[in-house]
């Protein structure tokens, strides 16, 4: 029997790494405007950051398996992690390349200087000393390291000084290290400093405290200083996340995350080897916990990097477009009732969708009110709509998925208001996570009940919206809704639904079963000599099945479109498996969000909005929801957006087996980048 080929596969922590270098990208690209970089410095430090706080300290866990345990995973989690760490310690050469070589002459250029304490005049020495004293002096918290002492403990993800000591008066004398908080919770990480000419003159927290320093330390001269971060295991461990109440577990759960073991310590690349060892012995670290970076740490501080109100060096504004059949009709359900609407933030304003709940709260026919509340903002006018619908008489229901990482907290508190309020709350299941984007509205006229959904690929998240790039659509389909109407009574009964589910894709239901047919009609069409085409747009692709299937229809002759923002596990154009397959992903202004998958279908063609991924905890363990577009116009309108995302040459990236995320160039001599194209081409429709 001849022996099967194994199948090309990226592993996902490697493949995302190369997204993130994606963001690198753009801090690196002369082309977009220099706040705007400096803001994509921010995300690629914000998204490695957790990164390492979730997946790296997962394969750590792993690692401290025992070997008959490891051996029957489908890798290495020692090698996974070597990979990570070369491939980091590369890109943080480069993020060190770009800020010294490239943002920080920029900004000298616009009048901005960032200043190391060595640049300081008198007046700005003064200055900084004062500024020490007055606001950072309590809170620094110098600590003396001491061989048998106990080791002090470093807060998970804050600044820290690393100091090389010499007794004074004492040549011979060995030398000694201590650590010094950099206070950047109690004060800006970058401050203004008084100057003579016209330019802002800029110095890092971080370099106050370092000029400041030997003041915590009177009877030692400082060789040197070294900055020093810690990040911690953001994981959730759970006594039993598979039954009871998950509740008071995640709570409990939450006060230790942030005393978690190390995932990650970040250490100036120019330090001492015998200070490095030294902290290592202190803190129980090993090599593959290391993370070499330059001078500063915490880039992700960027986000408020004083803009001096330049903002011609910020992008050109694009202001959400009103969507006016929504939001200025007089009769809001009766407009959804006439037609279906789709939204696009953040092009189109999230107006709409803030709109259907508040007029479901005081409109006098409306019953009922049900929502998958996933990623919610902390001051959501949505949530508020629900409270006044309940003391409207509404009956008002919100299943609370609290498993959304780094939003549990949020998302706790918010369900205990409407609980408080007087709405029916339900909370996540044991073993399975609730993504859904999906709420139900019910209203009762004239002896007849009518239902109205709005159903999404984006959270209910006023704040995400404005940067987010997802559909929603409004519909009173009865086809469409009573199946949506199912799913509210499984999340509150767990009752299986007695009917099948024919219009929507439902994770646990029959989500990947209904995509792997869909894709089977493809290779039956190819087969055959048919058209034969598929473009899948998500942000993750990793599941092992579907990129079989996948190469099994590229291979078969159907094209393969794919538009992959984040995880690409597939590796497109490789003989014998994947030649008919092409993808891309595009980093721009605006995050990708939106999974859409359109099937050319022989001429009969189909297009499904969806809350998934193609990975497998979102096709096996989570209520996904993936509907379909029945409207020709609305559907022709979505296959347009992903013709003009195909062919962007300025912002779009191909994926391929050696991850270099080159520019995807076209035939086409305009420049095509896609989301400005999108924002103007719904203006246009709106004139």
């Amino acid at each position: 029997m001849a022996e099967e080929k194994k199948i090309p596969i990226i592993h996902r922590d490697i493949s995302w790494l190369s997204f993130n270098y994606r963001v690198l990208q753009e801090a690196e690209d002369p082309a977009v405007p220099l706040f705007e970089r400096i803001k994509f410095l921010a995300i690629y430090s914000s998204n490695l950051d957790e990164f390492f706080r979730v997946r790296v300290a997962h394969h750590r866990n792993l690692m401290r398996l025992g070997k008959k345990t490891q051996k029957k995973l489908e890798f290495s989690p020692k090698q996974i992690v070597k990979g990570i760490l070369r491939i980091v310690n590369r890109q943080q050469g480069k993020i060190s390349e770009i800020f010294e070589t490239q943002i920080i002459p920029d900004l000298k250029r616009n009048g901005i200087r960032i200043l190391r304490r060595l640049d300081l005049d008198e007046d700005q020495q003064k200055f900084v000393e004062e500024y020490f004293s007055e606001n950072l002096l309590p809170f620094v918290q110098p600590v003396l390291l001491v061989h048998g002492m106990v080791r002090p403990f470093l807060n998970n993800a804050e600044l820290y000084l690393s100091l090389l000591l010499r007794e004074k008066g004492v040549p011979d004398a060995e030398p000694e290290f201590a650590i010094v908080k950099v206070p950047s919770d109690y004060s800006p990480r970058f401050v203004e400093i008084p100057t003579q000419d016209n330019t802002h003159d800029i110095i890092f927290l971080d370099d106050i405290v370092r000029h400041n320093v030997a003041l915590l330390f009177p009877g030692y001269d400082i060789v040197d200083t070294y900055s020093i971060k810690l990040t911690r295991d953001a994981e959730l461990y759970l006594d039993d996340e598979f039954q009871g109440d998950l509740i008071p577990k995640i709570k409990k759960s939450l006060k230790k995350r942030n005393v978690g073991p190390p995932s990650r310590f970040v250490y100036d690349r120019a330090m001492h080897s015998n200070l490095l060892e030294y902290l290592m012995d202190t803190f129980g670290l090993d090599d593959a916990d290391l993370i070499r970076e330059g001078r500063y740490h915490n880039n992700f501080d960027f986000f408020k990097f004083p803009s001096f109100g330049k903002d011609h060096l910020k992008n050109s504004p694009l202001p959400p477009m009103p969507y006016p059949e929504l939001e200025k009709a007089k009769d809001f359900f009766g407009a959804i009732r006439k037609k279906e609407h789709l939204i696009h933030v953040p092009y189109q304003s999230y107006d709409s969708v803030v709109r259907f709940f508040e007029e479901a709260a005081k409109d006098p026919n409306v019953t009922h009110i049900k929502i998958v509340q996933y990623r919610v903002a902390r001051k959501s006018k949505i949530m508020n709509a629900l409270i006044n619908a309940v003391k409207s008489g509404k009956q008002v229901m919100v299943f609370v998925e609290v498993k959304a990482r780094f939003d549990e907290e949020a998302n706790l508190i918010w369900g205990e208001k409407l609980e408080q309020a007087g709405v029916q709350v339900f909370y996540s299941f044991p073993g399975l996570k609730v993504h859904s984007k999906l709420a139900l509205v019910r209203r009762e006229k004239d002896d007849t009940s009518e239902l109205y959904a709005y159903l999404g690929t984006g959270n209910f998240h006023e704040g995400t919206a404005r940067i987010y790039s997802d559909f929603g659509l409004f519909t009173s389909d009865e086809r469409l809704n009573s199946e949506v109407a199912r799913i509210f009574n499984f999340l509150e009964t767990v009752k299986l639904p007695q009917t099948e589910f024919k219009h929507l894709l439902v994770g646990q239901f029959n989500l990947r079963s209904s995509l792997m047919a869909k894709m089977n009609r493809e290779i039956k069409h190819a087969k055959a000599g048919k058209k034969a085409h598929m473009i899948l747009k998500m942000n993750s692709l990793e599941d092992a099945e579907i990129i079989s299937k996948l190469y099994e229809a590229s291979n078969a002759g159907v094209k393969i479109d794919l538009i992959v923002r984040g995880i690409c596990c597939l590796v497109p154009n490789v003989k014998g498996f994947s030649e008919n397959i092409h993808a891309i992903s595009i980093v721009d202004r605006y995050l990708e969000h939106a999974r859409v998958f359109w099937f050319a279908n022989n001429g009969k063609d189909e297009l499904y909005l969806s809350s998934a991924d193609f990975m497998k905890r979102n096709l096996s363990y989570r209520i996904e929801t993936a509907f379909p577009i029945y409207n020709k116009e609305l559907k022709a309108e979505i296959k347009a957006f992903l013709d003009l995302q195909l062919t962007d040459n300025v912002k779009a990236r191909v994926l391929d087996k050696d991850r270099k995320n080159h520019y995807q160039v076209t035939d086409d001599d305009m420049p095509i980048r896609s989301q400005v194209e999108i924002y103007y081409k719904l203006l246009r429709h709106n004139d």
